[in-house]
């Protein structure tokens, strides 16, 4: 279970991200937090990863507080910056890939084990030893989602991932998604750009204005989402003969 009660988080310049958002989520799911930029997407990510502390408000994630139990989350819960070059830490890809089980304290066998799996998953083999300076920005991609996977964490949150794909990388990265719920862990996906993932999802939750404004299975919030400045799916367009959406 993940639940969130009255969280609210400001920004040293005064920005309010996040207004009181309280939500219970059955693990596991396929979760898509969506609202147009700026609506605190991000900011929730960040809080349930344990990165950012809440200014008010509780938040538990699979019985933990990602706030006071850092240790503990980072074990469960990993993180997909929408900027690889955000979370790459190694000079090489086989030594970043090894940077989140080596954190976790497991032995030196394990480690290796992980890292090679978690490089077959993605073929990297071959770029083992390249420096990641060097890599291409879809290699940065692959090496950022194999790092993350090589903890195994049980809760996988990804901030807009669709950022900069062209079809295949979207096709290939939403086959990872699907695949990762299908092995029991819990995907939660941040994006003001639904069109790709709302048909999987279990849950879909509308941030706007730091508070959630509307949450539900697809088939019910996919109708009302224009009115918080998301544009519906096509297959929403479609059925209302392609008009425009109501503003509210």
């Amino acid at each position: 279970m993940i639940e969130a009660n009255d969280l609210h988080f400001t920004y040293p310049d005064g920005t309010q991200a996040l207004r009181g958002v309280t939500f219970r989520i059955a693990t596991p799911a396929f979760v898509v937090v969506c609202g147009a930029n700026g609506q605190g997407k991000t900011t929730l990510l960040h809080l349930l990863a344990g990165l950012f502390r809440p200014d008010a408000g509780s938040l538990r994630l699979l019985g933990l507080d990602p706030a006071g139990d850092a240790q503990a989350v980072r074990a469960r819960v990993g993180l997909v910056f929408q900027d690889p070059d955000s979370q790459i830490l190694g000079e090489t890809v086989g030594e970043d890939v090894a940077f989140g089980p080596e954190n976790l304290g497991l032995s030196k066998a394990e480690v290796r084990q992980r890292v090679q799996a978690a490089l077959a998953r993605f073929g990297l083999e071959s770029l083992r030893d390249k420096p990641c300076y060097a890599l291409s920005g879809g290699e940065k991609r692959r090496v950022a989602l194999a790092g993350v996977l090589a903890a195994d964490p049980s809760v996988i949150l990804f901030d807009e991932p669709f950022t900069h794909l062209d079809w295949p990388g979207s096709r290939a990265l939403l086959d990872l998604l699907l695949n990762l719920r299908r092995e029991g862990r819990t995907v939660v996906v941040s994006t003001h750009d639904v069109e790709k993932v709302l048909a999987h999802a279990d849950r879909v939750m509308v941030l706007q204005g730091g508070r959630l404004a509307d949450e539900g299975p697809p088939s019910e919030v996919a109708l009302r989402l224009g009115r918080h400045g998301v544009r519906p799916p096509c297959s929403v367009l479609l059925g209302k003969g392609l008009q425009p959406w109501p503003a509210g």
